[in-house]
């Protein structure tokens, strides 16, 4: 049988610089090799914008039979590892490169394709059948990857003190997505706002609102790069900076809120 190719680098560099090669070699071939790529976002910090990648979901997640992953912290990257190696096919997981907060545990559950709901509001006010539809308690729902999950976790927990009623998802698996639990919060909260350390366009976010314009339309916002290259600085002010902090996805789950 051999043995599980598994390909470490900057994820500037695989996929960044041997994007060809990955389509045409590893996914026309449906060949089961595993890409790591390591210093995505801008949380890269000194290194600057050359070797910050913020475009490798957008690159990755359109190539036939490539599954795409984005761990939340420490543990579910070594989940994510396992379980990759135990699936056939190419597979890409992007890390950073930074020490980041560990706030999933040993039984904190990770499958390919599903999502876990990292935050919830309290069962009395989650939604509830009413005459055959749904009668929305939730005010917003954030989806989120990699680990902006964490301050995704912290901005619902500033809503909540505030009357404001959250659920967060941790979206892992980007590729294939749970495309159920995405249609469930925007069905559940009516208003979404997806977080992610990557351009807005074509990452994450481009993910979700595909299936939230298909199969259950409701107002969307973006958390992410805006539309520039990175820059040098040190990893927590760059977060801030680009506007991926706990208090800006506060700001952006507002603004979504009034939108409904």
């Amino acid at each position: 049988m051999g043995k599980i190719p598994f390909i470490s680098s900057y994820a500037m560099f695989s996929p960044g610089r041997n994007w060809e090669q990955i389509r045409t070699t590893i996914c026309y071939n449906e060949v089961n090799v595993k890409i790591c790529g390591a210093h995505a976002g801008v949380s890269v910090g000194p290194d600057g914008a050359t070797h910050q990648a913020i475009e490798d979901i957008a690159i990755m997640r359109p190539i036939a039979n490539m599954s795409v992953f984005a761990p939340c912290d420490a543990l579910e990257a070594e989940k994510i590892t396992y379980a990759i190696s135990k699936t056939d096919g190419p597979c890409y997981v992007r890390y950073a490169r930074e020490k980041t907060a560990v706030f999933t545990t040993d039984k904190t559950p990770f499958e390919i394709g599903k999502a876990q709901v990292f935050w919830d509001a309290p069962k009395e006010v989650r939604p509830r059948r009413v005459a055959g539809r749904t009668s929305s308690k939730l005010d917003a729902a954030i989806i989120a990857c990699g680990p902006l999950v964490h301050n995704a976790i912290l901005a619902a927990g500033e809503l909540e003190r505030e009357g404001i009623k959250i659920r967060v998802l941790n979206l892992a698996s980007i590729k294939p997505m749970d495309e159920e639990a995405v249609v469930m919060a925007a069905r559940d909260s009516g208003a979404v706002v997806t977080v992610e350390e990557h351009q807005v366009a074509g990452g994450m976010g481009s993910a979700v609102a595909e299936v939230i314009a298909r199969r259950h339309p409701v107002p969307l916002e973006f958390v992410g790069v805006q539309n520039r290259f990175g820059e040098s600085g040190a990893p927590g002010e760059l977060i801030e900076r680009f506007g991926m902090g706990a208090a800006h996805i506060k700001e952006v789950v507002q603004k979504v809120i009034a939108r409904k």
